[in-house]
């Protein structure tokens, strides 16, 4: 694998004017800023076009969400961590509700529902085709663990024949803490890059239920749905 990290616009790191030119307008510039690249790292010879896939936590997740949806053409996998899927209801069930306003939105979800629904993964369900493993803590107060159910659930519904996988984790919050939770999640995550980025085929079939772990090992306490 080529593993590329980018600084999307948005991030920090890079001045004040540049952490700011996302506000207002969720998604874009900064997540088309991770399709220009994928592009260029084409160009440049590093990455296949068909088999590059997408990965994040929390905002990253949301990153994660938005390419595997909106810009599913452009991503043969992706997965998923403690990531945003719903703009609306994240507001109403995150620990931090000011940090949309003061951070991302400069407006209130009332102010525009249509809006804030328009930037939101689920609503762009019907352009998936992206095969997606979604991963998050039961306890996590930050976001929701209902985020990842809502995209699990809108895809299984309104795409049946899309892989994906939803797995929960008890007593993880907004991010794995236990050894346990983490060898699980970084084996899980590595499955399902070798599943559908190394065979290039969106369609294969789901890897095992559980990750196959060495003799004598006590893997982590999941739930899959």
């Amino acid at each position: 694998y080529a593993v590329f990290l980018p600084n999307y616009r948005g991030s920090t790191g890079y001045g004040t004017a540049f952490s700011k030119q996302h506000q207002g307008n969720y998604t874009d510039p900064e997540f088309t800023d991770l399709v220009d690249a994928k592009r260029a790292l084409v160009a440049e010879g590093i990455a296949d076009a068909d088999r590059t896939g997408v990965t994040g936590g929390s905002y990253g997740g949301y990153a994660t969400a938005w390419s595997s949806t909106y810009h599913s053409d452009e991503f043969a996998a992706g997965v998923m961590f403690v990531g945003i899927s719903n703009q609306i209801s994240k507001f109403g069930t995150g620990d931090i509700p000011y940090e949309m306003y003061n951070v991302h939105s400069r407006a209130w979800p009332w102010d525009n529902w249509q809006k804030m629904l328009e930037v939101s993964p689920i609503y762009h369900v019907d352009k998936a085709n992206t095969p997606i493993l979604i991963m998050h803590g039961e306890e996590d107060t930050r976001v929701d663990p209902g985020q990842s159910l809502e995209l699990y659930r809108a895809l299984k519904i309104r795409k049946p024949d899309l892989p994906v996988r939803a797995v929960f984790y008890p007593g993880e919050g907004h991010g794995n803490q236990k050894a346990a939770a983490r060898y699980d999640y970084n084996l899980r995550m590595m499955r399902w890059f070798d599943t559908y980025l190394k065979t290039g085929d969106r369609d294969a079939p789901l890897p095992d239920t559980r990750p196959e772990l060495p003799e004598g090992t006590t893997g982590a306490s999941t739930k899959e749905v």
